[in-house]
């Protein structure tokens, strides 16, 4: 069972419609969705909220320390409510996938983000991870000021297609489902079919047979 998600991002209005701050939109509708509403606790240096699912709580966070410290708040909630790594699904943007896709994963390294290198120093790397895809600039040296800017209108709707459809495997996240999960987040919406082009007429005159949707 996944007992604390945690959607990492930086504060600040500046921030807020960045691709950076992929995890803080997907957490914010995990929590209209399970019908809680994040508060700041300073204490654990973040927007926290409990949610009981099934009789069980379920803590969601949003680090407020920005990205480079969010292990501070996310190692303090663990502990504090002996939370274990395995417990713990950390929603991010990731540069190596393009946007529209979102992938689950645990484990592993933090591949330069900053965010998860900060957790895996607070409680190790292995914790679960919903990555949540932005697209790379293509040149590594423009990625701090890719991430830190807004994405094109086009991304934008692709990346909240994948967070819509990732929202639908909440349940089976919170419930330790992780193969039911994985199919459902995996799983996306076929590209949509070009218009069909002129058919040549078929031999004896007869009609081409439609197709079956």
């Amino acid at each position: 069972m996944i007992k604390l998600i945690a959607g990492l991002g930086n504060p600040g209005p500046e921030y807020e419609h960045t691709r950076h701050n992929a995890g803080f939109w997907w957490v914010d509708e995990a929590a209209r969705l399970l019908k809680v509403s994040l508060q700041m606790e300073r204490s654990h240096f973040g927007l926290v909220a409990r949610a009981n699912v099934g009789g069980q709580s379920v803590w969601l966070v949003e680090p407020q320390t920005f990205m480079n410290l969010s292990g501070k708040s996310v190692g303090s909630l663990a502990r504090f409510y002996k939370i274990a790594p395995e417990e713990v699904l950390v929603v991010h943007d990731e540069l190596d996938l393009p946007p529209g896709e979102a992938k689950l994963k645990k484990g592993g390294g933090h591949a330069g983000h900053n965010g998860l290198r900060d957790i895996h120093a607070q409680i190790g790397a292995d914790y679960w991870r919903l990555r949540i895809g932005i697209g790379h600039p293509g040149n590594k040296n423009d990625v701090a000021n890719w991430v830190l800017k807004k994405p094109s209108p086009d991304d934008r709707i692709a990346i909240e297609q994948a967070l819509e459809r990732s929202l639908k495997a909440l349940p089976q996240l919170i419930a330790g489902e992780m193969d039911k999960a994985t199919a459902l987040i995996h799983t996306s919406k076929p590209p949509r079919p070009k218009p069909p082009g002129p058919v040549p007429p078929q031999a004896g005159g007869a009609s081409p047979a439609a197709d079956k949707p």
